[in-house]
């Protein structure tokens, strides 16, 4: 500190160096950047529509999953895996604080920002569950105030990063039973939540994941809240087994990934994306093709670790585009960097809201944020517990509270609009969610800037 005023690294040190010098940047270098990231947006929502939302519903159809909880659990970790990493380069690498800068400063973007672009980018309106967001709205509350509890004072020892696993590990627990726990609270609070209970009896039906069966294809209906677990389809169909084998009995094939479209836009992009989608064929295996069905995992697994990659050098070109424009550093944390480093959640959440399956849409956004916490346990536990047992880990907690009230605000925030709103995801929400980001961005921005409250920041060396 100097004169009372906070110094922080610049961004771009726990990045490699840019292809440009600096003038090189300035004198037109900057437009292959901005070239580059949006080819990164292109290829974030191929992985998610052809691979990663595909073996999700996989997965989800074989364990029986509603699709809240597919969208809190597999969607969540599947898309939350760049803050993973994230979070293990700030511990185990740059020994910084950017792990828990990133996880927390990008919440309020995760919750009302993705929020935002559901409703706005959505043709259909999606109806919504009381449960399920309240479930996750909780379970989010709770292990962000154990995160601000624990760096409160800036030290993190390895029982408190042993009670984000166990938090978490709580939630877990309450999704393995998240039917009976829901159906025993609309029974009990039925008389005084009709609203809620309309909702979930629109949401019995679910749809597929993302479309990607052919419809003239026999459907599947996945578990609802009222089903017993056993997969059922529309024409009578005794038993379905669970087993993949089942699947492909009843799936026909998937169109090659190199069929060109048939609309002109669509064919320019689809040009445009080829090597990308070259790239994917080679690395990641097709799951939606029967001879790949059984491989659902692996897709999974690869396709996540695309996502990471992905949206790691997406993050190194915003980065480096935003110094270059002289974006300060402060407002590049909480609106380029946190959107950023939240693409995969984005894209992920649109794809299932076009689709109609709001529920799986939320769970996502919400279940994601409850993920991110986790990604600071894991890594804390086994440097503390493991690595360097003699003492704990220092952080620093700078603007702790106004962290602390804008993410509890925002979290009261989405679920009182999603209630006023008839529990529906629209443009009417996306457009109330949208102003109330932009509303805590400004805020957050003044106060990282020191304009408002005593918070003043300045770059390291400048």
């Amino acid at each position: 500190s100097e004169n009372g005023t906070r110094c922080v690294l610049s961004s771009s040190s726990e990045f490699p160096e840019g292809f440009f010098t600096p003038q090189e940047r300035k004198d037109g270098g900057i437009v292959i950047y901005f070239i580059i990231i949006l080819y990164m947006f292109l290829a974030v929502s191929i992985v998610c529509d052809d691979y990663f939302l595909p073996s999700l519903e996989i997965i989800s159809e074989c364990l029986g999953l509603s699709q809240d909880v597919a969208g809190a659990t597999f969607m969540a970790a599947g898309s939350s895996a760049p803050e993973l990493v994230t979070a293990f380069l700030g511990a185990f690498v740059t020994k910084g604080d950017i792990g828990v800068s990133t996880i927390l400063g990008s919440a309020i973007y995760n919750l009302l920002g993705i929020s935002a672009a559901c409703g706005l980018f959505s043709s259909v309106v999606s109806r919504l569950s009381c449960w399920p967001l309240f479930r996750d709205c909780l379970a989010y509350t709770i292990s962000a105030a154990a995160v601000l509890a624990m760096i409160s004072d800036n030290r993190i020892y390895w029982y408190e990063s042993a009670s984000l696993l166990l938090i978490y590990g709580c939630y877990i627990l309450v999704l393995c039973f998240d039917i009976k726990i829901n159906q025993y609270l609309m029974k009990k609070f039925s008389p005084c939540c009709t609203c809620f209970t309309k909702a979930m009896e629109e949401n019995a039906e679910q749809q597929p994941l993302v479309g990607w069966r052919d419809e003239s294809g026999p459907l599947i209906r996945q578990q609802s809240r009222t089903d017993s677990g056993i997969f059922q389809d529309e024409l009578d169909y005794s038993q379905l087994s669970t087993s993949l084998h089942g699947l492909d009995e009843i799936s026909e094939d998937h169109p090659n990934v190199f069929t060109m479209p048939e609309a002109d836009m669509k064919r320019i992009l689809w040009v445009l994306s080829l090597p990308i989608i070259t790239l994917l064929y080679l690395t990641i295996p097709d799951c939606r093709r029967q001879f790949w069905r059984n491989w659902f995992m692996v897709t999974f697994l690869i396709s996540a670790a695309w996502i990471s990659a992905i949206t790691y050098v997406l993050v190194w070109m915003v980065t480096i585009a935003g110094e270059t424009l002289g974006i300060p550093e402060s407002v590049m944390g909480l609106t380029l960097l946190a959107a950023g480093t939240s693409v995969p959640d984005t894209v992920a959440s649109v794809l299932v809201a076009r689709k109609g399956n709001g529920d799986m849409a939320m769970s996502n956004i919400v279940g994601s944020n409850v993920f991110d916490m986790l990604c600071l346990g894991i890594p804390w536990f086994i440097k503390t517990a493991f690595i360097t047992t003699s003492g704990p880990i220092e952080v620093s907690s700078s603007g702790l509270t106004y962290t602390a009230i804008s993410l509890i605000c925002s979290v009261g925030f989405i679920f009182l609009a999603v209630h006023l709103n008839g529990w529906k995801i629209d443009k009417k929400l996306g457009t109330i969610c949208l102003v109330l980001y932009l509303v805590f961005t400004v805020l957050s921005i003044l106060y990282e800037l020191g304009i408002i409250g005593n918070n003043p920041t300045r770059v390291c060396g400048n």
